[in-house]
């Protein structure tokens, strides 16, 4: 039995959750009687409901913390945890957690290496944590699967990975991000009480989201469009104090809007009522945003670092994310040209078609079969 560890879905909807909760759900629906999952409940976790009830599970009801010192703790005296996965025959841990296990293959996806990176955007609880124990991991593992070509440099770089071992398989948009009819768009205007014109921004609130500067670029913008709003959409992460702060001390609270997280069905109607995407990050592993914004037909300025052009190709107009003034300007160009919106916005889509689960699933399936020698 190929066992996936799917912790990261069941106490997440960032983007560890996404990528754990859709490639698990792929994997079981081209072979349902191959795979079983794996998860530490702890005390808050939910099961996804996109996932089938009666797959064949496993799970420990340990608290997070606990249960990441106590695989740690394995690794570092040897002590195998099979008996917690009965006919083990390979196990794929889906985040940066892998399980002690004796004479069965394992799976590790690394999705980045932003602790190594920029130490200073972590909880210094969690950097001493990912350390310590990333080495191990990355090193015990029978092969890894990165989410990009930028993360298996980054391996190769700091851990001096074999770049054999490392293998490349890209995530994708859900299939629901769609372009949404003007109904649903409609709806969610209602719903949100959106403003008429603004920019969105996706993902997780936390420092290296690059989030300061967008605020400086968006004052720059709203000199030539001052009927223009910035909304966010995504949960708190970590140490975002001092951005909320700067919001209410610069009088920004009518036109700068933290929607939080938002449901996933409402997200492809958002997306699509916006006047342009803007993913400014200074470091993505993957950046599932940009294509989740492509596929509901919306045009993407996003920052050139990282994985981002990797993701956006040609479709995405890209700005380097430490230039205040270039960030404005790709972004006003983009809401002033009409022609090059509408030809971005066709690439886009075409771009956003080139990825999918399923093919993230087979792809994955042939690290384990190499594996088992099949």
């Amino acid at each position: 039995m190929i066992y996936i560890d799917i912790s990261a879905a069941v106490h997440s909807k960032a983007g560890l959750g996404r990528y754990s909760e859709r490639l698990a759900g792929a994997l079981l629906a081209q072979h349902p009687d191959r795979y079983a999952l794996f998860y530490n409940r702890g005390e808050e976790g939910r099961y996804p409901d996109s996932l089938p009830p009666d797959a064949p599970q496993r799970a420990v009801a340990w608290g997070y913390k606990p249960w990441r010192m106590a695989v740690l703790l394995g690794h570092v005296a040897r002590v195998p945890f099979n008996r917690l996965l009965p006919k083990v025959e390979l196990l794929h841990s889906t985040e940066h957690l892998l399980m002690p296990l004796r004479g069965v293959p394992t799976v590790l996806t690394v999705h980045d290496l932003i602790y190594k990176l920029f130490p200073e955007y972590h909880k210094r609880l969690n950097y001493w944590y990912l350390n310590r124990a990333m080495p191990l991991f990355v090193e015990r593992a029978t092969a890894i699967i990165a989410v990009s070509e930028a993360t298996k440099r980054d391996l190769v770089k700091f851990y001096g990975v074999d770049p054999a071992k490392v293998t490349v398989v890209y995530e994708a948009a859900a299939s629901h991000f769609q372009p949404p009819s003007p109904a649903a768009i409609a709806q969610v205007r209602q719903t949100y009480h959106l403003p008429e014109r603004f920019l969105l921004h996706l993902s997780t609130i936390e420092p290296r989201k690059n989030l300061m500067r967008l605020l400086d670029a968006f004052q720059i913008l709203r000199r030539s469009f001052p009927d223009l709003h910035l909304l966010l959409a995504g949960g708190r992460g970590w140490l975002f104090d001092d951005f909320f702060a700067r919001i209410e001390a610069e009088g920004l609270q009518d036109v700068v809007r933290p929607l939080g997280w938002v449901p996933d069905e409402d997200l492809p109607a958002i997306i699509g009522a916006a006047a342009l995407a803007v993913q400014p990050s200074l470091y993505e592993g993957f950046g599932l945003p940009i294509l989740e914004h492509m596929a509901c037909g919306q045009v993407v300025a996003a920052s050139d670092s990282s994985s981002h052009p990797e993701v956006g190709g040609q479709a995405a107009a890209y700005f380097d994310p430490t230039d205040v003034e270039a960030i404005a300007g790709v972004v006003a160009r983009l809401l002033t040209d009409g022609d090059e919106y509408a030809h971005r916005r066709a690439l886009g889509l075409e771009q956003a078609a080139l990825f999918s689960w399923d093919r993230a699933a087979w792809e994955t399936a042939a690290v384990y079969d190499r594996l088992l020698g099949k």
